[in-house]
């Protein structure tokens, strides 16, 4: 019996999403056409995942500490500098003119 899953891209949420190779675990790829995005359905590493990663920086802007997040998560603090790190980047180059108003 043959049956048809219909997967959305978790970046874009786009329906053009075909099969791209497997991990060496063993998980199914997937590729977007539409935003060409690589992704997988299940994540087997905690840290990997995208509500993880949206957690840490809300849990940022709330005023945790590293070790706290990686405690509350479940997830290394190298994880959760990595992630940081990543999100200063994207924002230094996508938003160069960003000011950054300290509370007196």
């Amino acid at each position: 019996m043959l049956v048809m899953q219909t997967v959305e891209c978790i970046h874009c949420k786009s329906e053009k999403v075909v099969k791209n190779g497997k991990r060496a675990s063993g998980v199914q790829c997937l590729l977007c056409r539409n935003c060409k995005e690589s992704f997988q359905l299940e994540y087997t590493n905690n840290g990997a995942k995208p509500e993880t990663k949206l957690m840490i920086i809300k849990m940022t802007l709330n005023g945790s500490g590293i070790r706290d997040i990686s405690r509350v998560l479940g997830v290394s603090q190298g994880t959760v500098i990595v992630v940081l790190k990543k999100l200063k980047i994207l924002l230094s180059t996508s938003i160069p003119n960003i000011v950054i108003l300290k509370n007196e």
